[in-house]
């Protein structure tokens, strides 16, 4: 089966749309580029680069569906949606029979009246829109959505190749007055390199099966369990065939006298979810320089890490470009082999409740997950959590 080719865009269900995307804006060093309005709902599309946020709202009362989807999470990831070259290859996977009849909409009807069209469960694989055809004067694109499996995240599949307008019909340009925070320096995201969602304790081997079935996303790394004293957990990296398409799934183990983080996520997220998006960037160094003046908070590094980093690095045979003392000065994780190496460093929460956070990643020939520092990962958040009293288990 042809498979998801990269990640077209992530939708965010929010409170108020307006105020969220220009967070990411002031923040992140987006900009709004499309926007698409009715008496219901406001999406509000921006981009960094080839990364695409989604910010939706909501402003009709009677819609249950949001209504209750903000009242469990919070504002939170909804959709991940991936582009794909051949839509009909994944929905024969889904279900061969139920899917052949195509919907044909000239953009005039909004996707949430489409959304209520069809559910069926077919191969474990619920699908939420059947392929379906939307279009304007620009071109058009045919979609399918799916339900991801014991979770409220949806997955929309993308066939874009006959579309040439802005970002999908249904959508108007927005006007953008440039950076919010002009005349701050801009801040250049190459794309989304990776997701991570968290499950309950005993579900990612169903998570992982689901989209191997669904969309062909096959496990690329064994069982990999991180422990501290309090708490522990295992985590699966999933990618397609060129890994253009990378997620990591993780759950707590449980046993351990504290509350793991993915504990802690699960319980204030309302259930699984999506704990970071990773954003590839060209110069980390310059990027966290720039994010850190907006504002941007991210977690704490103990100088005892780039010690053991710099004894590790006396005996590769990686050439490290960057000033280390910078990479200390900044709190920049690194991992590395003997062909290259990856920097990365995470944001503290980007709400109120302790859930999604940001990954800013580089990558210098390396096409690894940044394992290394799944403990240096693992202990900054538990600090964190030390700080928020949520570590040990409540009595």
């Amino acid at each position: 089966m042809d498979g998801l080719a990269d990640f077209h865009h992530v939708e965010f269900r929010v409170s108020n749309a307006l105020q969220t995307s220009f967070w990411y804006c002031c923040c992140l060093g987006f900009n709004r580029f499309a926007i698409q309005k009715d008496e219901k709902t406001t999406a509000i599309a921006i981009r960094n680069g080839k990364a695409i946020f989604v910010i939706k709202s909501n402003h009709d009362d009677l819609n249950e569906e949001n209504s209750n989807q903000i009242r469990v999470h919070g504002d939170a990831i909804k959709d991940i949606a991936f582009r794909v070259d051949d839509i009909d290859a994944v929905a024969e996977c889904c279900d061969k029979e139920e899917t052949e009849t195509t919907l044909l909409v000239n953009y005039y009807t909004p996707l949430r009246e489409l959304a209520s069209i069809q559910r069926l469960a077919s191969n474990r694989v619920e699908i939420l829109l059947p392929k379906t055809i939307i279009q304007d004067d620009n071109g058009s694109v045919m979609l399918l959505k799916l339900q991801a499996k014991d979770s409220d995240i949806t997955h929309t599949l993308v066939d874009d190749k006959d579309y040439h307008g802005l970002f999908l019909p249904g959508f108007q340009p927005l006007l953008d007055t440039g950076d919010v925070v002009y005349p701050r320096k801009p801040i250049p995201v190459v794309f989304v390199d990776h997701v991570v969602q968290n499950y309950p304790i005993g579900t990612i081997e169903d998570a992982a099966e689901w989209y191997k079935q669904s969309m062909a996303l096959h496990r690329s790394i064994d069982d990999r369990i991180t422990t501290s004293e309090y708490s522990a957990m295992k985590a699966w990296l999933i990618t397609n065939g060129d890994q253009k398409v990378q997620m990591t799934l993780a759950e707590a183990v449980p046993g351990r006298k504290g509350r793991s983080q993915i504990e802690e996520f699960v319980k204030y997220n309302g259930g699984p979810g999506i704990q970071h998006i990773a954003l590839l960037v060209d110069d980390i160094v310059s990027t966290v320089i720039k994010m850190r003046e907006r504002s941007v908070e991210f977690l704490h590094v103990p100088p005892s890490y780039y010690v053991l980093l710099e004894e590790r690095l006396k005996n590769s045979k990686v050439h490290l470009k960057e000033d280390i003392a910078k990479l200390r000065e900044l709190c920049i994780l690194m991992d590395f082999d003997d062909n290259g190496y990856l920097l990365q460093l995470f944001t503290k929460p980007v709400q109120d409740r302790p859930t999604l956070f940001i990954e800013i990643i580089q990558r210098r020939n390396f096409k690894g997950f940044g394992a290394g520092n799944f403990k240096a990962l693992f202990d900054a958040v538990e600090r964190e959590q030390r700080l928020r009293g949520t570590l040990c288990e409540e009595t």
